[in-house]
């Protein structure tokens, strides 16, 4: 059984199912600036490349450079900005993010562009972070995980809605109308933000150095840990989905953004799902997701070897984004007064989930052993994601255990 959440994160005055779900709508649109942001460059990449002088994988970088800006900004500015009130910094990070999509947009040259994505990355952890405990605050008991995971639903609906829509923007305008477009929706969501999440002060006796005492605690070590193994699993798979599709599938390239599509449907399904179940029983959730991991890892072998198989595959490896809301909450309760920290480092966990995985799946065909390789790859770090989670309950029963 989890703790409850701190009295520090919880708000004044009891909130209405309106006031909710308009402070939820904000909160989600400025996810879905952020998801439109990070995801839409993957699909523009030749038109940067050609217009900046580099080559695709040069052109690349410019995603890693983004990741690496979440991995740092989290952190450091969730433990610099503690003791802000929750809704000044919210529209304070997404003015940034807004700002940095803009300047993305002016870049003239490879250097100039790398080095912007890297500062619009800088919000995006603690952006989410935030909102989380925003929304997990003015849910009543029994739906904070559901708060949550209307928030990130913003995230996820991006890849649906918001990176097709900036995608083809930028293919008619070029790739610089795809980040104005972006920056134009952050800047509506600090106007949503402003009017409609309740102004909710920072936690009494918030400071920096109590933010660093979360990194104290072994529970939120290990609740990073299931999310940067655990999850990376979707990354090894998901990381080379077009080639395996293309050559091992069969399937046209044209189907190909379709099945893409397949996988934004997924990551809708297990958010809502997920959610749902975390309120019902958080810890089994992130246990049952995790071995979910595996099945799915496993199957995706044989399954990529047919069109109609990989399609489906590639939609049920979408649902594994349903351990995000429960790993968020499990943050939230074991942090105990660190909790911006925290929550915020849910973010900086997931981007080393995509690093690592992508990485060591790309070793695995590097070496040979073919594109649907990744899915073993995928397996094996769901089952690092297991032990970790074994880990973390036996610790805490042994804590709970009576001397």
């Amino acid at each position: 059984m989890t703790a409850p959440l701190s009295s520090a994160s919880t708000p004044a005055a009891p909130t209405d199912d309106r006031t909710l779900v308009r402070a939820v709508l904000a909160l989600g649109l400025g996810g879905f600036s952020i998801g439109t942001g990070e995801f839409v460059i993957m699909g523009l990449l030749p038109e940067v490349a050609r217009d900046i002088g580099v080559s695709i994988p040069q052109a690349g970088h410019v995603i890693s450079a983004y990741a690496l800006g979440v991995v740092v900004g989290a952190p450091v500015l969730a433990v610099l900005c503690a003791h802000w009130g929750r809704r000044a910094l919210l529209m304070a990070l997404m003015a940034v993010y807004a700002l940095g999509n803009f300047a993305s947009a002016l870049a003239p040259g490879y250097a100039s562009l790398a080095a912007m994505r890297l500062c619009t990355g800088l919000p995006h952890g603690t952006y989410f972070g935030v909102a989380a405990l925003v929304a997990a605050a003015l849910a009543p008991p029994g739906r904070r995980a559901r708060a949550v995971g209307w928030v990130m639903l913003g995230l996820t609906s991006a890849t649906l809605v918001g990176v097709p829509i900036a995608a083809a923007l930028g293919a008619h305008f070029g790739w610089r109308a795809a980040f104005v477009f972006v920056g134009l929706i952050a800047v509506a969501a600090v106007a949503l933000v402003r009017q409609w999440v309740p102004d909710m002060p920072a936690p009494q006796g918030a400071s920096p150095l109590r933010e660093l005492g979360a990194l104290a605690r072994k529970q939120v070590w290990f609740t990073l840990g299931i999310g940067a193994i655990g999850f990376g699993g979707m990354f090894a798979v998901f990381s080379y989905i077009k080639p395996t599709l293309t050559e091992v599938a069969g399937l046209p390239s044209a189907l190909v953004p379709f099945v893409l599509s397949l996988f934004g449907l997924g990551m809708v399904a297990g958010n809502v799902v997920g959610s749902r179940m975390a309120d019902r029983a958080l810890m089994p959730t992130v246990g049952k997701v995790l071995l979910w991991s595996i099945a799915v890892m496993v199957l995706f072998v044989p399954a990529a070897r047919h069109p109609v198989s990989a399609a489906v595959a590639t939609f049920v490896l979408g649902t594994l984004v349903a351990i995000g809301p429960a790993l968020q909450i499990r943050l939230m309760d074991v942090a105990g007064d660190a909790q911006t920290l925290a929550a915020a480092l849910n973010h900086s966990a997931f981007n080393a989930a995509n690093a690592l995985g992508a990485w060591l799946g790309g070793a695995a065909i590097a070496a040979g052993w073919g594109w649907t390789s990744t899915g073993w790859v995928g397996a094996v770090l769901g089952l690092g994601g297991v032990a970790i989670f074994a880990w973390a309950l036996a610790s805490e029963r042994a804590n709970q255990r009576p001397t």
